[in-house]
This record gives C-alpha cells, structure tokens and sequence, in this order.
C-alpha cells in the first residue's frame, strides 16, 4: 500500500518518467496486478504508446485483481489513451463503491470535459472540489470552463482561490509542477482580464514585468496576452501589443512568431512566411520552427517546405535529453517533422511515399492526430472514401470535433442532434481565429441541410461567411474594373493586328466557369477518356500572367497585365506558349489531350486563345442561383485569394454577372470555339453530354467516360466528395431550400454594371524596347535610338526605353543629353543598380561630383566596374 502510494503521489505531482522508473523496478520483482495501470498510465504520458497498450492488455486480463482504487488508475490510463468510453465506464463503476472519490469524480469530469461535455465536466469538477477543494488541477480545469461558459463572478472568485491554494502549496510542490500551475492561473487570469475587457490591468502587469523580469518571461506573457485578444476579436490590438513588445526585443521569436500566426490567419502568407525565417535566423537549430516554416509554406511552395521539413527531421534527430528538451517534447517534434515531411509529398503527389509515412509515424503513435487527418486527407482525395472515413471516425474517438468535422467534410453526417449541438459549443470556445470558429459553423450548416433544417443550415452559414469576412480584402469594384480592362485589351483590333500569334497544338483542354458550377464533374467525366488526362486546377496560366507583371516591372514600363499584351512579340508568345505545353506534358508524357480546370481562367480565354489558337475551350454552366447557394456553404482555402467574393451573397451576385457579361465577350471574339455546356444537362443526360464533350475535343467514344466515378485520381478541390459518386441530381434546383434568403444574391446579379473609363496605351506595333535593346547589343546605336523612341512616342514614361535611349547618347558623346533620360529611368525604376551605376558614371565624366556623392551608395571601383558592362565611354 505504501508503494502505491508513492505512486499515485508521482502522478500526482506529474513526475511520469519517475513513475516508469518505480513501476519497472517494482515489476522486476514483483508482477503486481495494481502497479499495471500505473505503469501504462507512465508509458503513455512519455509517448511510448505501442508499450503502454501492451501493458494495458495485461492489466484489463488482470481486472479482476484490481481493488477500486488501481480501476480508478486504470481510468486515468483509459484517458490517456483516449479510450473514453472505457474511461467512463470504469470510473462511474468506481464511483457505485466510492461515491465520494475525489480523484475519481476529477477524472470523470475530464473525460466530459475532452469529449465538450462541459455542463457535465463542471458538474464533476465542482463535486470533486467539494470533497477536497485543494486540487489545483482541478481548479484551473473548472476555471476555464467556467470562462468559456462566461461565468465572470464564478470566475473571479475561483481564481482568487486558487492563487491562494498555490501559494500554500508552493513547499510541498516539484518546482517544475508549481511553475506549470502557476503558468496556467496566470494565463487564465489573463484571459479574464481580456474577457472582462480589464486592458488596463493587464498591461499594468505587463508593464511591471517588464520591469522585474528578462526577455525570456516577458516575451512569454506578452505573447500570451496577444493570444487571448486575439482569442477575444481583439486582432488588431493583439498585433499592436506585439508590435510594440518588438521595438523593444526586435530579435525575439516568441513575438515573430505570434505575427506570422495572425499574419497567416488575415491572408498574409508572404509577411507569415518572411517573420517565421526572421525567427529562424535568430535560432537557427529550433525544429519547432523549421516544422512550422514547412507548415506554411506547403500549400504555396512545395520544394521549400520539403526543405524545412528534412531539416526539421534533421535538427530533432540530433537533439540531446535535457532540461530544455525533455523525452517528451523530443518525441513530439520528431513526430511532427515526420508529419510535416509527409504532408510536403502527399501535396507533391508522391502518394505511395506519403503514406508509407503517415503509417510508419501510426505505428509509432496510434493516436497522433495529424497523420491520422494527413493519410485521412489523402485518402479522400484519392477516392478511398472507406478507409478515410476509418481514419476520422479515429480522430472522435481522440477530438471529438475534429474527429465530426472531418467526417462532415467526407459527407459523413451525425445522425444525433445534440452531438450538432456539441459541435456548436465548440465552435464557440475561443480560439486564434477569434471567438467563435467559422470552419465548424460551416460544417454545421451542412449537417443541418442534410437534417432538411434549411433555415437552421443557411443561419449558421450567413454567421459562418460574415465571420469569415473579417480578415477578407476582396473589392467588388476593383473585380469589375479588372474584367472591364480585360474585355478592352482582348478587342477584335488586337487580334486583327496580332495575326498568326501562338503555337500549334490542341494538347491543351480548358475547363473553365464560376466555381461550383460543375467544373469538377465535367473534368472527371472527359478525364476518363483513355487519351484524356486530367491534371486538375494548375495555376500555368495565372503563373505567366504573374511573370508578365513582374517583367513589365523590371523594365519600369508603368504598364500591368492586360494592358500589356499589346507589346508581346510573336518569339514572346512562342516561348512562352512552349514553356507552358512543356510543363503540361510532363504530367503525362503520353496524353492526347491534357486538361487545365481551373474556374477563373474564365477570365484569361483571352490570353489563352493568343498562346493556343486552337485549345479546347469548355464553359460550364449552371443556374447562378445554385452556383450561389453552393459558393456560400463553401469554406474555400483560396478565401485569401481568388474566392474572396464566396462569403457575401451579394458579391457572388456582381461575379454572375461579371462572368456572364465576360463570356459573351469571349463568345462574340471567337464565335464556334468555346463549347458551352450546362451542369443541368450533364446530370440529366449523362451520356449525350459525354458524347458532345468528346465530339468537342476530337475524341472517339469510350463507354468508360460513364463511370467517372471509379477513376483513381486525386481531387483537392471542394468537389472532392461529390465526384467520387454517381451522378445524382440532388444538386439541382437546391436554390428552392433557402429562395427566402436570396434578395442580396438577385441586387448583386441584376444590379447596373458599371465601370470607370478605360484609358490604356495602345502600341501599333509589339517589341519596341526590346528590339531596341537587342539592336543596341548588336552595335546598332540608330536602330536602337529609333525603335525606344518609337516606344517614348506611345509611353513616355517608360523606364527601360529612357535608359536605352540615354546609353545610345552617351556612347555617341551626348552625355548631358543621356543624362536626362537615365536620371527619368531611374526615377521610374530605382531599384536597377546597372541603370545607377551608368548614371553615376556620366555624371563622373560631366564632373558632377556632388550628384556623384549624393548618388552614390555602392563601393566606388564596383560602380565604375558595374557601369562599364552597360557602357563604353570614348575619351570624351
């Protein structure tokens, strides 16, 4: 008994590696059936699961041997190991032989408490506290439930207790262990300053600890402040507390950090993504933050988060037992470099790899939640639906609301109305995003729609959207005035004046419409096509769209995409419509036909139609009520991006209509070439759709297009669940549910369109400055000098024609004459250090040293070396 009690003290104070120590030495002599659990319960808290479940085998064959009190240890094991259900079971079996058992009743409230259960959990707590109110575990569990519940009085009062129980406690408590509760009432407590909106409290004891404490302690709470604003809608303040807190520690990474995560969350992915390497540079062998670098960068650029995360893998394989790193955090980070690593090629598609992976880390650690939802995510977007379904279903056995939001997201619906109403509580419970967190909201309004609760589905959705639209930019107008400029660069005289444009080929197949309108499903049917491969939503197009605004910047033309199509040369557009039907190729070297569905390129059929004359074209229609309707129930990732404009109903309105009065342009540019088909029609008729699309593409008939359904492919966007089955016409006419809230959809459509003047530079003739610039290296200074001042004539502003005409002039003795045009190139491009050191240089042969000095930043002999590659004076 006494050694039991040793024990439980150990677990008490939290001393796990100390309790496996004990219980081995115990076991070694003595195979007692009461040290079992204890021993589990030590296995699990240090992260060796596959032996703490061997040991719990051993000690449920052994139950019978177990007075009450080792079944209450057995519970706690339960918990550790998320067996809940176990859990709960025992403990209320102990609870009918000791009703009054304090540790009992603490770890039944736990239970409910992770399950979200939080009426229950309190209930427990309070009962346990009753019995034996000194627990501090306890008292901060209690509190923070209290917290989320808004029990402010309650709050106050338990806090100001539960100081004064630590601070009785503090002899009797490991230092470690007392340290760590006492984080915790502080944190709480900051919490309810924020809550209860005390700023002013909180930032005296900011302040002060500024005063009394290092870097380290007040980085740490200053952190923690700006997370609990933030977890109370205060992002503005949180990245002002942050802001400030670094002015005065500029290298801390504690602060970096906290700016990328609210960065990340407001659609700042560059900013995020630049302070987490700031943070790097200051802790370069940290593998936390190498992790979280690969984390963000995934979804954007592949190849360095592939990077991040080996070094991740590397960094933590190295790392040593020590205060700093113990047994368990090291663990943890190996397990989530491997995570992150698996993420990276399951994104690259190297999906055997990927889940050799998330299967070796499962056998590892059985409950390790993010490589159940990763393989989990895989396998949905491969089509396994069954075996993803297996893996969430283990998730709610761990995290119960990521367990249902995942299984929601597979279109597997709790049948239970008050797990619905469980998911609500925990969509409430505060977190970065603010408050109340929209993804869960959105989950429901989809759970409800398919209890038939329309008006309960379409109020979650409106709170989903107008929570989301707190950290979206997206303009309405500046949308409309893009299509409009992109309607008047993309003219019938453009193309009259650019013959012959393009390349050859009819490799490449366009699916293109709003999204939602079916995209997905009319790729997955003509995809099937033995000749045919679907390569999915690529961003080939937009890329070059990208690489054409940063050109036309490098060369300072004050012009942007599509203004600037005029100036592309047929050798321009050749290559870049080559780089592009490479990159398409190698996604299957052996295709006919190659298909790009990505649903905005609806808006680059212009551009398209310039590199590929002869691409297949295919617009998918669908009643714009629907195409609504299911924009608005999505949560996009894009929502930062393109799909801004999905989270107001009006909004999605004005882009019907920008994308109807866009297409009807495309469709009056090239009359017969974009096949229009609509949604309605593929899931009526199936068959004779099918067989339009292939006529269309130049394909002869395979009955196999039919069952789209079975092809092994990935799908990541929204439709991934809906094209994995037959067709269904469920989907149609579904506007009808919810045609009560449709007003602000219909202003939006039917609203006047309209658009500021267009007022953009029309070259007769592409190539001006380019061919200027080759002419110019050739040795040709009179060819070069008329063909930039041909381009002067039509845009007098632009850079690189300036600093041409200017080098001509000076290579021909005109010097002050040269100057003026470098001095306005430079002013246009201030960043180009050749166009600097050239000017620097005729300023130095004019003998105006005082423009020299005042211009002159880099090391004097690399000037003069700089100007010389661009520059050859004569003795003049």
């Amino acid at each position: 008994m006494k050694k039991l009690s040793t024990l439980r003290t150990l677990v008490e104070q939290q001393q796990y590696y100390d309790l496996q120590q004990k219980c081995e030495e115990i076991l070694n002599h003595d195979i007692s059936a009461e040290i079992l659990p204890l021993y589990t319960l030590s296995q699990a808290q240090l992260g060796d699961i596959p032996a703490a479940q061997q040991s719990l085998l051993k000690a449920e064959a052994a139950i019978g041997q177990l007075d009450t009190e080792a079944r209450i240890d057995l519970g706690a094991a339960y918990i550790v190991l998320f067996e809940l259900d176990k859990a709960i079971q025992c403990l209320q079996a102990c609870l009918i032989e000791l009703p009054d058992h304090a540790v009992a009743l603490a770890r039944l409230g736990l239970c409910y408490m992770t399950q979200g259960d939080i009426e229950q959990a309190c209930h427990f707590f309070e009962k346990s506290l009753n019995i034996e109110s000194h627990r501090l575990a306890v008292l901060i569990n209690l509190i923070s439930l209290q917290l989320q519940q808004d029990q402010h009085d309650k709050t106050y009062h338990l806090l100001e207790y539960a100081f004064r129980v630590l601070i009785r406690q503090q002899d009797m408590l490991d230092k470690s262990i007392y340290q760590q509760h006492k984080n915790r009432l502080q944190t709480l407590q900051c919490q309810y300053w924020v809550i209860t909106e005390a700023f002013s409290q909180a930032e005296n004891w900011l302040a002060g600890l500024k005063q009394e404490k290092d870097e380290d302690d007040y980085t740490l709470w200053l952190s923690v402040y700006a997370t609990k604003l933030a977890e109370n809608d205060q992002h503005e303040q949180a990245e002002d507390a942050l802001i400030n807190g670094l002015k005065h520690y500029p290298q801390n990474h504690h602060l970096i950090l906290q700016r990328s995560e609210l960065a990340l969350l407001q659609g700042r992915t560059q900013q995020a993504i630049h302070l987490i390497e700031l943070a790097i540079k200051k802790d370069p062998d940290n593998p936390g933050l190498w992790i979280k670098l690969s984390n963000t960068c995934v979804s954007f650029y592949e190849e360095r988060a592939k990077k991040a995360a080996e070094k991740a893998i590397q960094l933590s394989d190295s790392l040593v037992v020590s205060d700093e790193y113990p047994i368990e955090r090291i663990t943890a980070l190996k397990q989530q470099a491997k995570n992150s690593l698996a993420l990276v090629i399951s994104s690259l598609q190297k999906y055997a790899e990927a889940e050799t992976l998330f299967k070796q880390l499962l056998t590892e650690n059985p409950h390790f939640i993010p490589a159940l939802k990763g393989l989990g995510q895989q396998y949905l977007q491969r089509g396994k639906i069954d075996e993803s379904v297996e893996l969430f279903e283990r998730i709610k056995l761990i995290e119960p609301v990521s367990g249902y939001t995942a299984l929601i997201n597979a279109r597997q619906f709790p049948e239970d109305i008050k797990t619905l109403e469980k998911l609500d509580k925990a969509a409430r419970i505060p977190s970065l995003e603010g408050r109340v967190r929209s993804g869960i909201l959105f989950q429901l309004a989809a759970a409800y729609e398919k209890h038939q609760d329309y008006d309960k589905a379409f109020a979650y959705a409106t709170e989903a959207n107008n929570l989301s639209k707190r950290f979206l930019h997206y303009d309405t107008k500046a949308h409309r005035q893009s299509c409009a400029r992109i309607r008047y660069a993309f003219s019938q005289s453009l193309y009259a004046h650019r013959k012959d444009y393009g390349i050859s080929t009819n490799l490449p197949v366009f699916v293109l419409g709003m999204p939602r309108s079916g995209t997905t499903l009319v790729e997955q049917i003509i995809a099937s096509h033995s000749q045919i491969f679907g390569a999915g939503e690529l961003g080939i197009i937009p890329s070059r769209i990208q690489g054409l605004n940063r050109w036309e910047r490098h060369v300072g033309s004050g012009r942007a995409y599509p203004d600037c199509v005029d100036d592309l040369t047929p050798n321009a557009v050749e290559k870049i419509a080559n780089d592009i039907l490479k990159e398409l190729q190698e996604y299957a070297p052996d295709a006919k036909h190659i298909v790009d569905k990505l649903p905005h390129n609806f808006e680059n059929i212009g551009l398209i139609k310039f590199l590929f004359p002869q691409a297949k074209i295919i617009s998918v229609r669908r009643d714009p009520r629907d195409i609504a309707i299911s924009n608005y129930f999505t949560d996009y990732q894009a929502k930062h991006g393109g799909m801004g404009f999905a989270y107001d109903l009006t909004s999605i309105g004005e882009q019907l209509a920008d994308h109807n009065l866009l297409m009807h342009h495309w469709q009056q540019l090239f009359p017969g070439e974009i096949l229009e088909i609509n949604y309605e029609d593929v899931v009526e008729n199936t068959e004779a759709s099918a067989k339009n699309l292939l006529e269309y593409i130049g394909v002869n008939w395979e009955p196999q297009v039919l069952h789209f359904n079975q092809l092994d492919r990935p799908i990541k966007t929204a439709s991934v669940w809906q094209v994995r089955q037959p067709i269904y016409k469920t989907s149609k006419a579904k506007w009808m549910r919810y045609k009560n809230h449709l007003a602000p959809l219909l202003n939006g459509t039917n609203a006047r369109i309209e658009w500021e003047p267009i007022e953009m530079i029309s070259l007769p003739e592409p190539g001006f400055q380019t061919i200027g610039a080759d002419l110019f290296k050739q040795g040709d200074n009179d060819g070069a000098e008329l063909n930039c001042k041909k381009m002067l004539y039509h845009n007098p502003d632009h850079g690189a024609a300036n600093y041409l005409v200017g080098l001509v002039y000076c290579h021909k003795g005109y010097v002050s004459e040269g100057i003026e045009y470098l001095e306005k190139a430079l002013k246009k491009c201030p960043w180009q250090q050749e166009w600097k050191a050239a000017l620097i240089q005729a300023y130095r042969v004019t003998g105006q040293n005082d423009k020299v000095n005042q211009l002159s930043t880099l090391n004097p002999n690399q000037t003069k070396n700089d100007a010389k590659q661009f520059i050859s004076y004569t003795d003049s």
